[in-house]
């Protein structure tokens, strides 16, 4: 699907990479200023496809990035980024999420060219999975990596167990995503590439009870500063570790939390 709502002469399928992250996206209560502040903060340029008015797709230098709609398109009730993952069979996906103590909030529902649901893991991490086409210029967006995603939780290797059973991490199709330990992080490869990772802190640590579990959404950057500093020019926050920091914490006007990250240093 083009960013204008036509087809894609290549188009890719949520079946080919199935487990794989394939989207991020924003709900907030206030699209315009949303665009705004993300217009200034990381370059974005919007563009409305067939999800309707209320959806808006960014690019930059026409490589897809990620999505924003109103909240009340979602039922949503706080601004927040989520990862959405490709799966083969959206009903089937639920249907083990629950089976495994995970929780549904909203969905399946048809979004046409697709379906989508809304979810949590068994420790309350949010995300979203996507079975159908997938957004036009996604094999770019992959290429490009302007995002990647990891878990922050309390056990990263119960939460593996989690995700691997439900999206059908390392299993015998070919297709589906490899699962190693490297760095103190579990670490999730798909066609070779890094897509994702799961933290909990040291191997040797206890599972910290204090740790809200939540999947952070990473933005990549030439310049970590500037992107703070356009942050709070504009109505949001900024929180970095210090002068020439590859990471800053970023908020938005609308309170959804994403970190900036160095190009090369994710």
């Amino acid at each position: 699907m083009k960013s204008d709502g036509t087809l894609d002469r290549a188009v890719v399928s949520s079946h080919s990479v199935f487990g794989a992250p394939c989207w991020v996206s924003l709900a907030t209560r206030d699209l315009r200023a949303a665009q705004d502040f993300y217009h200034a903060v990381l370059g974005w340029e919007w563009h409305t496809g067939r999800l309707g008015r209320e959806y808006r797709f960014a690019r930059v230098n026409g490589v897809p990035v990620a999505g924003v709609s109103a909240m009340s398109g979602i039922g949503a009730r706080m601004a927040t980024w989520t990862p959405y993952f490709a799966v083969a069979n959206a009903d089937e996906t639920v249907s083990r999420s629950q089976e495994r103590g995970g929780t549904t909030a909203v969905g399946p529902l048809s979004f046409p060219p697709g379906r989508a649901a809304l979810l949590a893991d068994r420790d309350g991490a949010v995300f979203g999975i996507w079975e159908g086409e997938l957004v036009a210029g996604w094999e770019e967006w992959r290429r490009a990596a302007p995002v990647f995603v990891r878990l922050h939780t309390r056990d990263a290797f119960d939460a593996a167990i989690f995700y691997a059973e439900v999206l059908e991490w390392a299993s015998s199709d070919p297709r589906s995503c490899e699962v190693r330990y490297e760095d103190n992080e579990v670490v999730l490869r798909s066609r070779g590439d890094v897509v994702a990772r799961i933290h909990s802190g040291a191997v040797e640590a206890a599972p910290d009870p204090t740790i809200r579990p939540h999947w952070q959404i990473h933005f990549t950057v030439d310049d970590v500063e500037a992107a703070a500093r356009a942050a709070r020019a504009h109505g949001g926050t900024a929180h970095q570790q210090g002068l020439g920091s590859t990471e800053a914490i970023l908020t938005d006007p609308d309170g959804a939390h994403f970190t900036v990250t160095c190009k090369g240093a994710g």
